[in-house]
């Protein structure tokens, strides 16, 4: 097939009378009228591409996805050019999948001696909402003493190594990173086919640490959505930040200018945490005590003595360890932007089940974010008994690509080359 082989030419959906197309900045989705007469239509039921390019990295505030396939690399050249090549590349794939089309000259249609550019497992399906956001780890600026790129003084204030938090039990193989790209789409195996390309076009250069598959969407950036529920059977995280909140973003989201540094204004950082539930234990706890450690109804999940889910909480109606009452924001005055998933795989050697929570949040500081959340958390929460937080990882997210051209971490990059050429290095 010829250059620029893409899903849509497969599909031939030019012919099906239906344009999709997006705007703005930070993924959001427009759908545009089609031969049905309808001006929007369901984004995730049409396929429909999510723009790459804006102020910030899409995938952050965009509406959640229903799938998740996260990945975290290390970086195992010392070479700083190759490293740029490969963020430039990873760039211009991303590009092109989140429009739907394969990578480079395609999956078909090439030399038969040499391996195709793309590996073709997406071919006929649609864009689905595909949105890859990637993360700078610490060691991309300073691994074990070594300041491998000359990055080493650009390394943010804010990235700090997360504290050892009561009750972790932390797996190293499933635990930090030097880039991270988190992969989300209505359809799995678009998120899986996103990380499969970037980790091949990545060989000799990085390697995958660790990954994460994640299903069931456990929050929503959508106001009128209703919050999904995670594997214990609960809405948990009701008041996330949402999407159309630019205010909210603009204060608990995006670094901005006057945070420093220069490089990742208009970015965010990420901390994932794989969340371990044990579930057998859980689903012996009688309804009422799994209301109590809450402190939400499981139906309507509502907060204790209320009716609906984002009815205000009345935090003197729970038990002083519920859940609900040491992360609520009005309580513990702490706002982050959830973006979690429900993760099982399979069981372990005694048959039970591994499943739990992959949970992702986005904030503009760590240090007045996740870090004073998570030790409340650990300290008291009644949930500690059923949950074991197993993997843990924090990036810096630089600020998204503005236009075909442009690329990951190009500020950060070029301001440290200046620097270095202004020393005369």
């Amino acid at each position: 097939m010829s250059e620029a082989t893409s899903r849509r030419a497969v599909l031939g959906w030019t012919g099906a009378g239906v344009v999709l197309g997006a705007a703005a900045a930070g993924g959001a989705v427009t759908v545009l009228k089609g031969d049905t007469g309808s001006d929007t239509q369901n984004a995730a039921s049409a396929g429909a591409a999510v723009e790459f390019h804006g102020t910030h990295q899409a995938g952050i505030v965009t509406p959640v996805q229903d799938r998740l396939h996260f990945a975290s690399f290390d970086i195992t050249t010392d070479d700083r050019d190759e490293l740029v090549q490969l963020l430039k590349d990873w760039t211009a794939a991303a590009e092109r999948m989140s429009k739907g089309q394969a990578v480079g000259e395609g999956a078909v249609g090439g030399l038969a001696e040499a391996p195709p550019d793309d590996t073709g497992e997406a071919l006929g399906l649609q864009p689905s909402r595909l949105t890859l956001t990637v993360g700078f780890g610490p060691g991309l600026f300073d691994k074990d003493g070594k300041d491998r790129f000359g990055l080493k003084k650009y390394r943010p204030e804010a990235l700090v190594d997360l504290p050892k938090f009561a009750g972790d039990a932390l797996d190293t193989r499933r635990s930090g990173g030097d880039l991270c790209v988190q992969a989300c789409a209505d359809d799995p195996q678009v998120a899986v086919h996103a990380i499969r390309n970037l980790a091949r076009i990545g060989f000799g250069k990085v390697a995958i640490r660790w990954s994460q598959l994640g299903f069931g969407k456990t929050s929503s950036t959508t106001p009128e959505a209703q919050t999904p529920r995670n594997l214990m059977g609960f809405k948990d995280g009701t008041h996330n930040v949402a999407g159309s909140d630019k205010s909210a973003q603009t204060k608990h989201v995006w670094v901005s200018d006057s945070d420093g540094p220069d490089w990742l204004a208009g970015g965010s950082y990420l901390v994932a945490r794989r969340i371990r539930m044990h579930i057998e234990t859980w689903d012996r706890t009688s309804l009422g005590e799994q209301e109590q450690i809450f402190g939400r109804t499981k139906g309507e999940g509502a907060p204790l003595g209320k009716k609906h889910e984002r009815d205000t909480p009345n935090f003197k109606a729970m038990k002083e360890d519920a859940h609900v009452r040491l992360a609520h924001p009005d309580n513990s005055g702490v706002t982050i932007l959830r973006r979690g998933y429900s993760f099982t795989d399979g069981t372990d050697g005694l048959g039970r089940l591994e499943a739990g929570l992959f949970f992702l949040a986005y904030m503009r500081d760590v240090r007045s974010g996740f870090i004073p959340l998570q030790k409340r958390l650990s300290a008291t929460d009644a949930l500690n008994e059923y949950i074991q937080h197993v993997g843990s990882a924090v990036y810096a997210v630089p600020p998204g690509v503005v236009k075909s051209g442009d690329w990951w971490g190009r500020a950060l990059f070029e301001a440290a080359a200046a620097a270095a050429a202004a020393e005369g290095k």
